[in-house]
This record gives C-alpha cells, structure tokens and sequence, in this order.
C-alpha cells in the first residue's frame, strides 16, 4: 500500500491543501497540524481517502462527493455540509449542524453532535454515537439519523420523510413529528446503518420517529 502524502499545516495553507485536494496526485493524504482551521478538506469531488489528524473549525469536510474524509478528533460548525456522497467520520464531538442540507452519503460522529444536527438534510445518513442537541432534523427531508444517546427539545420539527431512530430518551419532539412503529425492515435497516458506522448496538434497543403527515395539506385554519 502506498503511504500517505502528508500536508502539514503548520507550514502550508488550507487553500493550497484544498487546491491539491480537488486535483489529487495520489489516493490517499495525511493532514496534520489543523489547529481548529476552516473549511478543511471541502469541496472533495473524488474517491480518495483523508485523514485529518485532529480538531477542524468550520464546514470541515464540506460538499464531499465520494471521498473517505476522517477527523481524528473534534468538528466545528457544519461538518459534512452539503455533503453529496462518500463518508465523512468524526471521532470526537461536533458542533451545530452537523451534516446541514447534505443530500447523500454517510456522516459518522462518534462522540456527540450539538444543535441542529441533520437541519434539512435531503438523503444523507447521519450515525451519532452519542447525544444531539434541541432542533435536530428540523425540516429534514430524506435520509435517517440515528442517534445511540439522547436527543434534545423539538426534535424532527417540521420533518418530511427521514427517518430518526434514537437509542436513548428524547427531551421533546417537534411540530409534527411522532414517534412510530419499528417493523422488521426498520430493524434490518438500522442493523446495516450501524453496521456500516462500526457500532453493535442492539437495534430492538431504539425507538423510530418521523413525520405525522399533518403539515403536508392546508386547512381552512390555514387560510387568511
């Protein structure tokens, strides 16, 4: 196996880095020296493999379309925004809206993931290991979210068709967001989900919410 290339931030810049990224040389490079920097590895439109050896700020890893991205450590604000395909793995904690508006793909967060986690997410999947914060998959689309801790107030507010599956307890759910049945192909589906993620949680252990299909008509009480 080829080793890594290696860019150090510590003596290059994010802009270069990016630059290379989006026109790769090789298959798979090694980030170092991150230091909490933005936008990090955004924009990756091809298979290749990056790990970034510790903590990102901002849109780290953002509209990925097929690559294999790995945070060793913490996220900023907006991880994995837009992401289209391909994995982007977070092995610590990340911040708000965590996989924003992403349409494909799988984001893993290891630890736990704050507010607005999965806000309007079109088709990405979304495994924490941990707990979210209030408002998660506020208006989320497509795609499923599967939390294996807590989940915070309103969650799903305002859902469409994702699907959430929460291990732990869930402070409150959103406008129209109920919880449902777990039938077996629900079951099966979240057994891969977490398969893929690398977790062996029990999936008879969660519970399956979405959306109560009340906001999807206007009423007369609509009408002004």
């Amino acid at each position: 196996m080829n080793e890594p290339v290696v860019v150090d931030l510590a003596t290059s810049s994010v802009r270069a880095l990016n630059a290379e990224l989006h026109a790769p040389g090789a298959k798979s490079y090694e980030v170092r020296s991150p230091q909490g920097a933005h936008a990090i590895a955004a924009g990756v439109d091809s298979e290749i493999t990056v790990d970034v050896r510790g903590h990102v700020g901002y849109y780290a890893a953002g509209m990925n379309d097929g690559g294999r991205i790995t945070v060793h450590g913490n996220a900023g604000t907006g991880v994995a925004e837009n992401m289209m395909s391909g994995t982007v793995r977070v092995t610590g904690d990340a911040s708000q809206s965590a996989g924003a508006t992403a349409h494909g793909g799988l984001l893993v967060i290891e630890g736990s993931a704050s507010m607005r986690c999965g806000i309007s997410m079109k088709g990405v999947d979304i495994v924490v290991g941990g707990d979210i914060g209030p408002m998660s998959a506020f208006m989320a689309q497509a795609g499923r979210l599967v939390v294996c801790g807590n989940a915070g107030d309103d969650l799903g507010d305002s859902i469409y068709e994702a699907r959430i599956y929460v291990r732990g307890t869930v402070g409150s759910l959103g406008a129209d967001c109920v919880e449902k049945q777990m039938r077996p192909e629900h079951l099966t589906e979240l057994r891969d989900l977490l398969a893929e993620a690398g977790l062996d949680h029990d999936p008879a252990q969660f519970r399956r919410y979405g959306s109560a299909r009340r906001l999807y008509h206007f009423t007369s009480g609509n009408t002004y």
